[in-house]
């Protein structure tokens, strides 16, 4: 269960008009702050990730799953089915014996998986599989979404990345 504070978060998101993927990322930050806290591990930042993304559909989230040939048929069968317990909630509780036994499995993994290399190794492989267009537009939209005092910070990141990359 999603704590309160991602809810409303994810909520704001959408009231501001973000994209759902943006809205989905509280629930990504969500987890990757339970794996850095010790209360489960995750294999790799993918699978991290993939947690994140389910909560987010299951909690309501208007995530589409991922387009044919870009995840297997399990994954993207996994995803509609998050995003439609998320649109038809339904009564019947999850099993707690099956609760268990997937956080004891993920208590046995790693916490490497959220640490700045491995999330950054996983952004620019992310990045790199996308082209040149689709990022382009994806910036586009955020300037549109961000608001003055955000673009200013965006811009004041941008400038001392370029300052560190050109010494």
């Amino acid at each position: 269960m999603p704590e309160k504070r991602t809810l409303e978060r994810a909520r704001k998101d959408k009231r501001e008009g973000k994209a759902p993927s943006t809205q989905a990322g509280e629930f990504v930050r969500e987890e990757m702050d339970h794996v850095r806290e010790g209360k489960h591990g995750a294999r790799s930042a993918k699978q991290a990730i993939a947690i994140g993304l389910s909560k987010a559909r299951r909690a309501g989230v208007k995530l589409a799953p991922p387009k044919a040939g870009t995840a297997s048929e399990r994954t993207r069968r996994q995803a509609a089915r998050d995003t439609n317990k998320g649109a038809h909630p339904s009564a019947q509780a999850p099993s707690p014996k099956r609760s268990r036994a997937v956080t004891s499995a993920l208590k046995r993994e790693g916490h490497q998986a959220a640490s700045h290399s491995a999330l950054s190794r996983q952004a620019h492989a992310s990045a790199a599989s996308r082209g040149a267009a689709n990022r382009s537009q994806a910036a586009r939209k955020a300037v549109r979404t961000k608001g003055a005092a955000g673009r200013k910070a965006a811009a004041q990141k941008a400038a001392r990345t370029r300052a560190r990359r050109s010494r």
